[in-house]
């Protein structure tokens, strides 16, 4: 993706991110004209504990170019009375597999290319210059913290201690000396300064969203090059928690990336003639979310960036998407053994705490959803032997000791309940599930301000039922296998209670949908699950389902997703902003959410794979591919012009121009989106 200089106005090329990762949790980021419009922006950004802890290291680094008497700034600052210029000199930018920027100044043209190590806190800067016919001399001066990524510096003193060896220098940051940062240049000579800050550097992004906007930040010294008429030189500049940098190439580091990346992408088997870029795309942007847990020494998955961790919920969501599709299968066991190490009173973790990795229970359908990403792994590789051996005792604990715990009658008299972080789950006489409480959120809509639930949904949520059925035939299904003809039995007349009781107490005649939570009848799209997995608990092409289908389609989707509420319900919000007060008021009241286009495409193709009336089923092939075309290019366009390079945001407002909102690159949004254009049959 290239954007010539016509894109590179400060208007436009403020409205464009890009991010690059270095599958630890941590990350580069910034907009396309280098200009840092976020807290969260820093062309080092590292986790202390990966993937968490991230703090900001090293925010910026500027550039400016002397020749022939003159003096030209190659970087973008902004400041509330103050901006500076040098996108003026910007002649492109490119991002495919790194970010790279070309300037042309005085006659000199010089290419910035970026890149992180994989699996290291480390950032490279590679400059390759081709110097006019005058002495000229290239600065490069770091913008420097240590800080939580979450805060800022406002009217910060900072406390800095520097150890010069030659161009390698290290520095301890307000005495944590625990964590050194350590930089070097290749070429040039390395010039210490004293006491001199960046001043109120303007984060115009954090002030939209009612955060504190502006900041100090630390300017150690600075790097000379000197470059003699028509001179052609390659330097590389280094930014690390790791020590021993002084060998690093900054060209073989981009080298081993590239070459990583491409092993990927074969690895894949999805390119033809015809999708090679689209495949490219789909890869870096999927391989950003894929990080690795020292601590557990597993794989998982980051939910977004720039502020989000793993989560359970959507980890397992992004699962197929990002990992099964990809042919990652190794990775996808990994992954699959992270949630279950955990299991606790039957709760799959929702997440775990960024600081002590604490885990968190806060969910209701991670564990049923565990299920369904177990059964599609077992689709594409079956590979069964692992999953008796490392998961299916999991998953039978997940029903006896999750949910049968709480049946007295039923279950062994060992079994105590989930009270656990007060998700109060339990199985009613009617076979069907209830979870939560006035006061707690633990279905996938869970925005809350204080004690208050922005979107209550305690009760029985039609998709935890839906997903409940489901995980109820999965289990039966794998009993056949692994178990005994009594608990085959217990879990189908298990699901088929629930199914019945489904029938009767979710569908709302008059509304033509499925009840969100029965008694709640605003139009929501978490019906959807009800034909969308593997086992649906309605008949995908009943009538039920399918005026319910296009109740969804008429009320809720667009271009860009699906609506969490349908317009006219009380509540309504079709715009994402303000503070954090008012954006989470909106969260879940109407906002569009790219995710859900996954599980209308599931239960589209689930609908056209159960009608039997050949015509009809045509019909829907058709109307489904038609579906699909209008993801594809919705989303080309998207991360091609708008938003973030590359990558798709977590969500969008519901009316246009559809601004893209939230976090800028979003697990299940890239998940969901290319599984319904790469996926075949």
């Amino acid at each position: 993706m290239e954007y010539a200089k016509d894109k590179m106005s400060l208007e436009e090329g403020i409205k464009r991110e890009w991010i690059i990762t270095n599958g630890l949790g941590g990350y580069c980021s910034s907009t396309i004209i280098g200009a840092n419009t976020r807290k969260y922006h820093g062309l080092l950004v590292a986790p202390l504990t990966p993937p968490a802890r991230r703090h900001l290291i090293l925010s910026k680094l500027d550039e400016s170019i002397q020749t022939d008497g003159k003096k030209y700034n190659l970087y973008t600052n902004m400041c509330k009375n103050y901006i500076s210029d040098g996108y003026k000199y910007l002649q492109s930018f490119k991002k495919d597999y790194i970010p790279v920027f070309e300037y042309e100044v005085a006659g000199i043209n010089i290419k910035k290319s970026i890149c992180m190590e994989y699996r290291k806190n480390t950032v490279v800067l590679v400059y390759e210059i081709k110097n006019n016919d005058k002495d000229s001399i290239l600065t490069l001066a770091p913008i420097m913290n240590l800080r939580d990524f979450h805060t800022v510096t406002t009217n910060y003193e900072f406390d800095l201690r520097q150890n010069i060896n030659k161009n390698k220098v290290k520095i301890v940051i307000n005495r944590q000396s625990e964590t050194p940062i350590y930089m070097n240049l290749t070429n040039g000579k390395y010039i210490k300064h004293e006491n001199d800050k960046f001043n109120n550097m303007y984060y115009i992004e954090e002030e939209k969203r009612g955060m504190a906007a502006e900041e100090n930040l630390i300017v150690p010294g600075r790097y000379e090059i000197e470059l003699a008429p028509n001179e052609e030189k390659t330097i590389t500049f280094v930014c690390s928690l790791e020590e021993n940098i002084e060998e690093i190439d900054g060209k073989e580091i981009i080298k081993k990336e590239i070459s990583r990346i491409n092993k990927l992408i074969d690895k894949s088997n999805l390119l033809n003639s015809e999708n090679e870029e689209l495949v490219k795309t789909y890869i870096i942007a999927s391989d950003n979310f894929v990080v690795y847990r020292p601590s557990f020494a597993l794989y998982t998955i980051i939910a977004g960036y720039p502020w989000f961790l793993d989560w359970g919920r959507d980890s397992l969501i992004s699962f197929e998407g990002l990992l099964l599709l990809s042919n990652r299968y190794e990775i996808a066991k990994e992954v699959l053994l992270t949630y279950i190490r955990d299991i606790k009173f039957g709760l799959v973790p929702n997440g775990y705490s960024g600081y002590d990795n604490r885990p968190l229970y806060n969910s209701a359908d991670a564990s049923l959803l565990l299920f369904e990403q177990v059964k599609k792994f077992l689709n594409y590789t079956k590979d069964y032997n692992f999953v008796e051996e490392n998961i299916y005792k999991s998953l039978i604990k997940v029903i006896e000791k999750n949910i049968y715990e709480k049946l007295v009658l039923i279950i062994n008299n060992y079994c105590k309940g989930i009270d656990l972080d007060d998700n109060n789950i339990f199985l009613d006489i009617d076979g069907l599930l209830s979870a939560g409480t006035e006061h707690t959120q633990n279905t996938w809509m869970d925005a809350k301000v204080g004690e208050y639930c922005v979107t209550p949904r305690n009760g029985k949520a039609v998709e935890i039922n839906a997903m409940w059925y489901n995980a109820l035939k999965i289990a039966e299904e794998l009993t056949e296998l692994y178990g005994t003809k009594e608990q085959e039995k217990k879990y189908n007349e298990l699901a088929e209670k629930c199914k019945k009781s489904f029938k009767e107490k979710f569908y709302n005649k008059r509304r033509k949908c499925l009840y969100d939570v029965i008694g709640d009848s605003k139009i929501r799209p978490n019906q959807l699950f009800a034909i969308s997995l593997t086992y649906q608990v309605i008949e995908p092409n009943s009538e039920i389902a399918t005026e319910m289908f296009e109740t969804v389609t008429k009320k809720l989707l667009n271009d860009y997703g699906l609506k969490t509420l349908a317009k006219g319900e009380p509540f309504y919000k079709e715009v994402y902003e303000g503070d954090v007060l008012k954006r989470d008021m909106s969260y879940h009241q109407g906002i569009t959410w790219p995710w859900l286009l996954g599980i209308y495409s599931d239960a589209y193709r689930n609908r056209i794979k159960a009608d039997k009336n050949a015509k009809v089923k045509n019909e829907l092939k058709k109307q489904y591919e038609n579906f699909r075309e209008n993801v594809k290019q919705t989303f080309i366009k998207e991360m091609n012009e708008n938003s973030t390079v590359g990558s798709i945001s977590e969500l969008y407002d519901s009316k246009k121009p559809y601004l893209a909102k939230g976090a800028f690159a979003q697990a299940w949004s890239v998940s969901e989106i290319f599984k319904i254009i790469l996926q075949k049959g």
